[in-house]
């Protein structure tokens, strides 16, 4: 019994110290350098925004997942963006006719007196 214990106390021990070595040497497996605080990596251009701009958004990582605000921000954007082209696709609906009053036509007279 305490064989097997010095084992598994042994396989923690190395499998943790590699770990730690692993971390060192390959950090955290981001690609970017970590940002400053109170800045956004979140970029989209002013107006126009093309496939290309929406591949290339990177959002903040905190604790629970990417920023909310900067999602938020970024679809806020894109469906103004959308809504914007749409209207641009869609015809104007013409203006309906206003009604002609119905008016006698001059050649044909009133027979009743």
């Amino acid at each position: 019994m305490t064989t097997l214990l010095v084992y598994v106390v042994v396989l923690v021990v190395v499998g943790g110290l590699l770990f730690m070595l692993v971390s060192l040497v390959f950090g955290r497996g981001e690609e970017m350098a970590p940002l400053p605080a109170g800045t956004t990596a979140t970029v989209l251009p002013e107006r126009d925004v093309r496939g290309v701009d929406v591949r290339e958004l990177k959002f903040q990582q905190v604790v629970r997942g990417y920023k909310a605000s900067e999602v938020d921000w970024a679809l806020d954007r894109l469906a103004g963006e959308i809504d914007e082209l749409r209207s641009r696709l869609e015809p104007e609906p013409e203006p309906e006719p206003a009604p002609v009053p119905a008016t006698p036509h001059p050649d044909h007279e009133d027979e009743n007196p």
